[in-house]
């Protein structure tokens, strides 16, 4: 299996990894923080909701636009509003199983990765197969950064 194809399948696998990862969580324990000054696990899921939703449409500027702008947004201060500390992660997860899954089907389509887009703030172009290295290993970083937090409950 390609590098590529590994990473497609992450993002593809992502969310039942993630729901087995907290089944089974009360509100509070989704909402306490166990690991500070790391975020809650309400604060991860809602901040994974944010962060690959603005990553599915920096994929589609990328590929619909000539040199599409990357725009950045303060990841610290979306997860301070409210509605990323809600115990309610189940409508998060929701969104994200939709999101991953058309994501995904995107993905197994792209045939140019080197397409690019400017990102601003690192002042550079940003490939496709950029972003899909970075949304994996994104990924990958929130599952061990909520087990961290898991493994502090006990």
């Amino acid at each position: 299996m390609s590098d590529i194809a590994v990473r497609i399948a992450t993002i593809r696998d992502f969310i039942p990894q993630l729901r087995q990862q907290i089944d089974g969580l009360s509100a509070e324990q989704v909402t306490t923080q166990y690991n500070p000054p790391e975020w809650t696990i309400a604060q991860n899921i809602h901040h994974l909701v944010d962060s690959h939703i603005n990553s599915y449409i920096r994929f589609k500027l990328i590929l619909t636009e000539d040199n599409a702008a990357i725009r950045p947004y303060d990841q610290d201060l979306f997860a301070e509003l409210a509605d990323a500390k809600d115990a309610h992660i189940e409508d998060s997860l929701l969104i994200l199983q939709g999101l991953h899954i058309r994501w995904s089907r995107m993905l197994d389509n792209i045939t140019d990765w080197d397409k690019a887009g400017y990102h601003p703030e690192l002042e550079q172009p940003v490939t496709l197969y950029d972003l899909l290295v970075v949304y994996s290993d994104h990924c990958h970083a929130h599952t061990k950064q909520i087990q961290a937090v898991l493994d502090k409950m006990a």
